[in-house]
């Protein structure tokens, strides 16, 4: 037998042993996670350095830094940098070798009696499986997945037979809602949805222009899974099912179909997935490149506010913990160093569409630089196809903005009753009480953030013709 000694010592091994083996796994775990540690190091390093990110700068403002001489500096020196240059507009076979799979689902010209981009699909495979079973806005949502179990019942509805083949029809927007963000697009959209020639989609913003297309599921995200362009289409499937049942019975529809991102305008931080390759600081397509070449026919609807008041909005609303008016200014501060630091080696819209530093700044500086985005759009749609709001005029007067919409959209006459529904509807996605507990932001901040803003409203308001877009309390009063 073995003595209580010998059992012992044997164990003590086996402890020693067991002690040992996850002491090598952890030095081996420890090795692995510094040489991680400093790959992302290296990296990070190439990519605030490199021309194209041209992000070098300090996150760790001294004291000094945030006296308010400096930061007047800091302003004054952008606003000696910004220069609103052209860009080179892509050719559609660009477009199409980036995009080959979303133009060949799409065709050149759209079904001529109906008022939205509709077409008819050829409908290859088994039919009878369930055709939104793997669609990746079901999967990731569940109202819409509820939407589209719905859908497949009556799905055999969408198939008919037209030139002697099975297809089902397809239709894109007629119109978008494209920003900005806290800017009342929420407001628009519920208002809009009352309209009784309207149908928007569920949910309100599918992002995906500007983030799904390319995988990416949240803002500053990397990407993953693709939405091919059918995915999106399903979304839009509601109203395709009513425009269809019009055209079978040779009887007309004056539905329009519509969706609201907000982030359409102005995101395009995905860009570097796309153009990997690119040697240049600017992204070579943008989103309303992608769009044009689709359907150059689209119209748009923008709504603005003061950008000032939006940043302090967008904070508010997106901000995690530890909001007040001092983190609020702080923060401003340090997104302005970051954008000054970055333009002294970049150009305008390379800063305003770099990745690194929207990720960086702590605060969304760049979406309030509406007429750089403006332009861009301008680039490739007509000034008619846009109509662009002020969420100031919007909730003075939501009767009249509405009427303006309405216009835009080529909608109908509306009943008394039905527009006074509509106008006198409670607005929508107002600031939450806790915020609102906050209180204003600080007195110094909000003379930066104008100082800051002063030029690029200036030049929307040239663009637009519109001195009200300066929101200068003058022009106000004017």
């Amino acid at each position: 037998m073995i003595s209580e000694f010998e059992s012992s010592a044997v164990h003590l091994k086996k402890v020693d042993h067991e002690t040992q083996r996850r002491s090598a796994s952890c030095i081996w775990c420890s090795k692995v996670c510094g040489f991680i540690l400093l790959l992302v190091f290296i990296t990070a390093s190439y990519m605030l350095s490199c021309k194209r990110k041209t992000l070098l700068f300090d996150p760790y403002l001294m004291e000094e830094d945030l006296s308010e001489d400096a930061l007047r500096d800091v302003v004054q020196s952008i606003s000696a940098k910004v220069k609103f240059r052209a860009r080179r507009v892509p050719a559609v076979s660009e477009l199409i070798i980036l995009e080959e799979h979303m133009f060949s689902v799409a065709p050149k010209r759209f079904l001529p009696d109906v008022k939205n981009p509709c077409w008819f699909q050829e409908l290859r495979g088994d039919v009878s499986v369930d055709p939104y079973g793997s669609n990746l806005f079901g999967r990731s949502f569940r109202p819409i997945q509820h939407i589209f179990e719905q859908l497949s019942v009556s799905f055999r509805q969408l198939v008919t037979r037209h030139e002697g083949k099975l297809q089902r029809l397809r239709c894109l927007p007629y119109f978008y809602i494209i920003g900005q963000p806290k800017c009342g697009t929420t407001d628009l959209y519920e208002r809009l949805r009352l309209h009784p020639d309207v149908r928007l989609t569920q949910p309100k913003e599918p992002h995906w222009w500007s983030r799904k297309r390319l995988g990416v599921f949240q803002y500053g995200g990397r990407p993953h899974t693709r939405f091919p362009l059918d995915h999106y289409l399903d979304l839009f499937d509601p109203v395709t099912l009513q425009i269809q049942q019009s055209l079978l019975g040779n009887s007309s529809s004056n539905i329009i179909t519509g969706e609201a991102s907000a982030s359409t305008m102005w995101d395009n931080n995905a860009w570097l997935y796309l153009h990997g390759n690119s040697r240049g600081a600017e992204p070579p397509a943008l989103v309303q490149d992608f769009i044009h070449a689709l359907q150059p026919d689209a119209r748009f609807i923008a709504i603005l506010r003061d950008p000032v008041e939006r940043l302090y909005s967008d904070y508010l609303y997106f901000g995690t913990s530890d909001k007040s008016a001092l983190d609020f200014h702080q923060k401003v501060c340090e997104s302005l160093w970051m954008f000054e630091d970055c333009l002294r080696d970049a150009g305008l819209r390379a800063c305003v569409y770099n990745n690194t530093l929207n990720n960086a700044m702590s605060v969304r500086l760049q979406v309030g630089l509406y007429v750089v985005f403006l332009l861009d759009w301008l680039s490739v749609f007509s000034r008619d196809q846009l109509l662009v709001l002020r969420l100031e005029d919007h909730a003075l007067n939501p009767e009249l903005s509405m009427s303006r919409i309405f216009h835009f959209l080529r909608l109908g006459a509306l009943s008394d009753q039905k527009q006074r529904q509509i106008s006198k509807r409670p607005a929508s996605n107002t600031r939450r009480a806790s915020d609102r507990d906050l209180g204003p932001m600080r007195a110094d901040t909000r003379e930066l953030l104008s100082l800051f803003y002063s030029p690029f409203n200036q030049r929307l308001a040239q663009v637009l013709q519109d001195e009200s877009f300066t929101w200068d309390a003058r022009s106000e009063h004017a």
